[in-house]
């Protein structure tokens, strides 16, 4: 009599234990994904505030109205140098 309670019982406590580990498995893996999306929502902030769209537009080449572009090469070979 024990051993067909036990029977009937092995499967839904197998599946018991395997849901309890994707679980845990879940768990990480949105907590991995929250602070991914923290982190971008944080890029996107700078990216989009004035002074991050300046920065970007600088390192593109633009310059503001009234500014002077001024090139400097040979900078690698002076860095190397020194």
């Amino acid at each position: 009599m024990f051993g067909v309670v036990g029977f009937l019982y092995v499967r839904p406590i197998g599946t018991y234990l395997s849901t309890r580990d994707q679980l845990g498995e879940r768990t990480a893996e949105v907590a991995k994904l929250r602070s991914q999306r923290a982190r971008l929502d944080a890029r996107l902030e700078e990216a989009t505030s004035v002074d991050g769209l300046a920065r970007q537009a600088r390192r593109i080449g633009y310059v503001r109205p009234g500014e002077h572009l001024f090139i400097v090469e040979g900078t690698a070979a002076w860095a190397k140098k020194h």
